[in-house]
């Protein structure tokens, strides 16, 4: 559990410092723009790669907090046991899913590498943003995996109801 801590904390510092410093970019290329006439030269593209990093590494922090959007509507008529049968299935649906399209996403940022395909204005490079989305995905479908095999907190609380007497 320690690694899962470490992962979630590592990764949720990165995504704040990533959210401040789209702030601060966004801020810069207002105030160049509208007071000096002037924006900030690339300050699209910086939002762009802030955006995508924002995302991808947000999206192992959702997983392993069980944060999804949920329709629970038919809850209500299931017995707890379709509900973790439902649950453990989804998370098994979703490592499937989220290990395919991080492979798919592994071989578009080779063939980015390879290509050695940059941003228009600054020239970055794009391949290490498409390696981290990619590495961010597999990571998030890693979390499904091992959620499989832990009780939803719903779950976890009845267990503690029946054997609290």
């Amino acid at each position: 559990m320690r690694l899962a801590q470490l992962l979630q904390r590592t990764l949720g510092y990165f995504a704040a410092a990533v959210l401040f410093l789209m702030m601060i970019v966004t801020a810069v290329d207002v105030v160049g723009r509208y007071f000096f006439n002037k924006p900030l030269a690339g300050g699209f593209e910086i939002t762009e790669i802030g955006l995508a990093l924002l995302i991808y590494c947000a999206l192992p922090l959702v997983s392993a907090r069980r944060e999804h959007i949920v329709i629970d509507t038919f809850d209500v008529f299931m017995s707890q046991g379709v509900k973790t049968f439902l649950n453990r299935l989804a998370d098994v649906v979703c490592f499937i899913a989220l290990s395919g399209v991080g492979y798919i996403l592994f071989k578009r940022a080779v063939r980015v590498a390879e290509y050695g395909d940059t941003t228009n204005v600054l020239l970055l490079p794009l391949a290490p943003v498409v390696y981290t989305m990619s590495g961010m995905i597999v990571i998030a479908g890693l979390m499904h995996l091992v959620l499989i095999f832990i009780p939803h907190a719903e779950q976890a609380a009845l267990d503690a109801k029946e054997v609290t007497p």
